[in-house]
């Protein structure tokens, strides 16, 4: 109905070009939007207010010489002048319930499209390092980057979805002489426990699995422990193994898969970081201080230049980083997309400066980035701080146990991802119109509770029957449905275009709210066939965009609760 309007309203714009009361220039872009009260009509355009400057007159004359030049159409029932300028326009019945047609037509793919038109795009998120459990900010990262690749796979991009650990560095060593020490039977409080090293109980679990000699697999790749306590290098290899292996197993329980698994140290034993290095100072944008090797990030806009490599001779974090995604770049991925935790903010300057100073025809700005807040975990009114077995944080193992994959996922990716986000475990827990959760799962398990009541009455759903008799859905409830899952398709391409999943969270929220009240205004389980049938149509259908948008999140549709 919308796209309707639109092409309408751009035909009288044209015409009105056409005899000079709009000049011929002016190109504005139309938009109509639902109304919020709807005794002003179903959808309303500010249009006139817009090119009333440029044509030279009241908004509301405008207005009116717009409505003239308005070509006739059975979708809409009338036009009105609203406030200074609006153009508000009531939808016909019949006009609006075909919504519910194309619904059971297209089924799983309403709402998909194909803007993204096989366009190839790579989404890197989670990244966590290898050295402990997933904590709930990299679930946060998982459910926004997952439902953000599912957006862009639904309107047409072919998405590859990448996960970078940084299997190297000092936080990897600091990982191996923790479990080298329990090994040895030392606890956190010992004296000569490292300095840096991990304290949770994870690492016990660890080092008990690498003396019993256990086999670990990791992308592909078996690690087996040994007695040995003394042999480093071997106890690095494992608990990289162990713990890869463990994230894997969230990241699965959690609904999220990756199609490629990038090591860190395959930059170093490929000699990637060393051609990096070499190109950059070969195109004149290094210099030497104090023993050190500096990049000249200021070209590029950075606010003071950076370290490259230190005076020891090991490498500073963003280089790597400029080496992966110039990998990236030379893998034929001209669009990519990093969600990060908000503390890689500051990393994103120097990375593009870095990519910038390698001549690589790389565009400025390139790779995007989807950044996200911290995550608060609640309960009865307190902050959850800490996880017995990881030591230091909530982990998203322990959010899954707590509330399900269905209240985790749904919470973490329900809000922008540059917010704060407070996870409550009570609400999450909780089985009350509350919970959007529960409040959009229960309006689908409600149509399908109606269809259970139908079937045991011998009054089963008839198809046929209820496409021929939509236009008998005239009460402004139904309507309010109809006019909302007519929005799922631009909630879904807007969604994947801006990169904010949460748009889908709350359109559901909306939904259900509009079936919910249609449910309570209007019978459904009346004696008239047509009347009954149009209904359970209407019901079906919701059912089916909520199916549509919650697999988006990754979410389940129960049927019955």
């Amino acid at each position: 109905m919308k796209e309707t309007i639109i092409e309408l309203l751009g035909q009288a714009l044209d015409s009105l070009k056409a005899d000079g009361t709009i000049p011929s220039d002016a190109s504005p872009q139309i938009k109509v939007d639902p109304t919020k009260d709807k005794t002003h009509g179903d959808y309303a355009s500010n249009l006139a207010m817009m090119l009333s400057k440029a044509a030279g007159m009241k908004p509301r004359d405008l207005a009116e010489k717009l409505i003239a030049a308005l070509p006739a159409s059975e979708a809409v029932s009338k036009v009105e002048i609203a406030g200074p300028g609006f153009l508000n326009f009531f939808a016909d019945t019949g006009a609006v319930a075909d919504i519910v047609r194309r619904v059971f037509s297209e089924g799983e793919q309403f709402g998909h499209s194909e803007f993204g038109r096989g366009e190839k795009v790579q989404v890197e998120f989670v990244s966590a390092n290898p050295t402990g459990p997933l904590h709930v900010g990299h679930g946060r990262g998982a459910a926004v980057g997952d439902v953000l690749c599912r957006l862009l796979s639904a309107t047409g991009h072919d998405v590859t979805r990448e996960f970078y650990y940084n299997d190297a560095g000092a936080q990897i060593d600091n990982l191996a002489l923790s479990t080298q020490a329990r090994t040895k039977g030392l606890g956190p409080d010992d004296a000569s426990w490292p300095e840096n090293g991990y304290r949770g109980d994870y690492i016990s679990e660890l080092a008990a699995s690498y003396m019993a000699g256990d086999t670990v697999e990791a992308d592909g790749k078996q690690v087996t422990g040994a007695a040995d306590t003394d042999d480093l290098d071997a106890i690095r290899v494992f608990a990289v193994a162990y713990l890869r292996h463990e994230q894997d197993l969230d990241l699965k329980a959690f609904g999220v898969e990756f199609d490629i698994y990038f090591l860190e140290s395959s930059l170093y034993s490929e000699g990637k970081v060393e051609e990096t290095v070499k190109r950059l100072v070969d195109n004149g944008y290094t210099y030497e201080d104090d023993g050190a090797l500096w990049l000249r990030t200021t070209d590029f806009g950075d606010d003071k230049d950076r370290v490259m490599r230190k005076r020891d001779g090991g490498y500073t974090y963003f280089l790597p980083d400029v080496a992966y995604h110039f990998d990236k770049w030379q893998r034929g991925f001209t669009q990519v997309i990093n969600e990060q935790g908000a503390d890689h903010h500051s990393t994103v300057t120097r990375v593009r400066a870095g990519l910038q100073a390698l001549k690589a025809d790389i565009p400025k700005g390139w790779p995007d980035y989807v950044l996200h807040q911290m995550v608060t975990v609640m309960r009865s009114g307190k902050e959850v701080k800490l996880s017995k077995r990881a030591g230091s944080y909530v982990t998203l193992r322990d959010l899954i146990e707590e509330v399900g994959r269905d209240a985790t996922r749904y919470f973490l990716a329900a809000r922008r991802a540059d917010s704060q986000l407070t996870f409550d475990i009570d609400l999450a827990r909780s089985q009350s119109n509350d919970n959007p959760v529960y409040y959009i799962q229960y309006a689908h398990a409600r149509v399908h509770s109606v269809l259970r009541k139908a079937d045991r009455e011998d009054k089963s759903f008839d198809e046929t029957l209820a496409m021929a008799q939509l236009t008998l859905l005239t009460s402004d409830q139904e309507k309010a449905v109809m006019n909302r899952m007519a929005q799922f398709p631009d909630v879904v391409s807007h969604a994947a275009r801006v990169r904010e999943p949460q748009q889908v969270a709350q359109y559901l929220q909306d939904l259900s709210s509009d079936f919910h009240t249609c449910y309570n205004a209007v019978k459904v389980m009346v004696e008239d066939n047509a009347t009954r049938n149009a209904r359970l149509a209407l019901g079906l259908a919701t059912a089916q965009v909520i199916r549509n948008g919650l697999a988006l999140l990754g979410v389940s549709a129960p049927e019955e609760m």
